[in-house]
């Protein structure tokens, strides 16, 4: 024994772990290691040292050789290589021209072009990244107000968390022991959706407000077709990666290996040179295994939770709740919203979805639905203090906007994340309708 509870009391054991968990989170300790020695400790608490620490050890091995999760890798190349290829300055480029004369337009544009990076990126911090770089000089040199262009920025990187290729989805369906295919193909119209409502609220605010976000005219007809030819490629690798997964001749995998390989013949007949193909490799083995390492050590705590039974007898609970399921799942994002005040996206999932999920499947909610709507609010997480990781990532890139001006520039799209969750739980055909058409 450790904790000196003994074996008799698994369920106590699992209060206490969770507690130690949330006692390391909030001291700063990174959520893979505070995971990864809490679940050790735990499971030699409940099964002994050998069988303890024999069933940690084999959590890493037999989750990461996994065949889903070889779709990250894939998936994270594509929007490197895209990104050093160019197309990201070429996809804002053409937004500005055909969307920069309305109200706000070019952070409109900025809207729709992580949208369209989203689509072949997969990952919101380096998207909030790119277009720090990209969007927010065009901005401020049109008289943009720079809270609105550090928070259109930071919020539209989160786009990438529901636009497939998703990387968080990916790590979804992992958990949950959902079909990959059929989320990513349900996260489409819930990030379109999500994309018009922070236009909207962009062109309706700077109506309002014209000095928050001035037109930006100018551009022709010729202009503006003159832009597309040099977009093709991003809308071609989203076309073909979704097509691929609908019509089921590749597997997430092979249509996310696919797509790397035609956005890398692009970028080597754009001229792409050999160092700049090394560094976009560097990069994503860099982002793959900390997401890897992040699973290994949040799995570890998940087996031990399973060893303890805390699962189980929360789902239990909640089923003996006599309140309408709607009340109860509109508590759970509210607590969602509020543990991502202090923790990333990714670790949030991984350590609440194993307690969380069986108790929702138990209230009757689809597991494709719940997912689009967990994963969405990870978005809010995003974008919320004082964590917010896009927002740091904006201020990491642009240091001369203080980071309290990008908070307090996210505002307007916190309450648009509000008004897209609410659609999608008054609406849940929004997320259903896709993949139930693949089923």
């Amino acid at each position: 024994m450790i904790l000196g509870i003994g074996y008799e009391d698994p369920f106590l054991v699992g209060l206490i772990g969770v507690g130690l968990l949330l006692v390391f989170v909030f001291l700063g300790v990174r959520v893979v290691f505070a995971a990864a020695i809490v679940g050790l400790l735990g499971l030699v608490e409940l099964n002994g040292w050998a069988a303890g620490a024999g069933i940690a050890g084999t959590v890493p091995h037999s989750k990461s050789s996994a065949y889903a999760l070889s779709v990250l890798p894939m998936f994270i190349l594509i929007g490197f290589l895209a990104f050093h290829a160019g197309m990201t300055e070429q996809l804002f480029d053409a937004a500005r021209k055909w969307i920069g004369w309305v109200p706000g337009g070019l952070a409109v544009a900025t809207v729709f072009a992580t949208a369209g990076f989203a689509a072949v990126s997969g990952a919101s911090t380096a998207t909030a990244a790119v277009f720090s770089r990209v969007a927010i000089p065009d901005m401020l040199k049109y008289g943009y107000d720079k809270r609105l262009a550090a928070g259109v920025v930071a919020a539209g990187g989160t786009l990438a968390s529901l636009i497939p290729p998703s990387a968080i989805l990916v790590i979804y369906a992992i958990i949950v022991e959902e079909s990959v295919a059929l989320l990513l193909l349900a996260g489409f119209l819930p990030g379109l959706v999500s994309a018009i409502i922070y236009a909207a609220i962009i062109m309706g605010w700077s109506r309002f407000n014209p000095e928050l976000g001035p037109p930006v005219k100018g551009f022709t007809w010729g202009d503006r077709f003159a832009a597309l030819p040099g977009i093709t490629p991003i809308f071609a690798v989203v076309a073909i990666i979704i097509t691929a997964i609908y019509d089921g001749w590749a597997t997430p995998t092979e249509a996310g290996a696919l797509g790397a390989f035609i956005v890398f013949v692009i970028a080597l007949w754009r001229g792409m040179k050999f160092a700049t193909v090394k560094e976009s490799l560097m990069e994503t083995a860099k982002l793959t295994v900390m997401i890897f390492s992040l699973i290994w050590g949040v799995l570890i705590f998940v087996r031990f939770l399973g060893f303890s039974g805390l699962p189980e007898a929360f789902t239990q609970w909640i089923i003996g709740l006599d309140v309408h399921p709607m009340v109860i799942m509109i508590c759970l994002l509210i607590a969602y919203a509020i543990l991502g005040m202090f923790m990333d996206a990714i670790g949030m999932l991984l350590l609440t979805l194993p307690v969380v999920y069986p108790a929702v499947i138990a209230l009757g909610f689809d597991s494709i639905w719940f997912g689009i709507i967990v994963v969405k609010m990870a978005e809010v997480c995003l974008i919320t203090p004082p964590i917010g990781l896009n927002c740091f990532v904006v201020n990491g890139v642009r240091p001369d906007i203080p980071l309290g001006d990008i908070f307090r520039g996210i505002t307007l799209f916190f309450i648009a994340d509000v008004i897209t969750i609410a659609v999608l739980l008054a609406f849940p055909e929004i997320i259903t309708w896709l993949p139930n058409t693949l089923r």
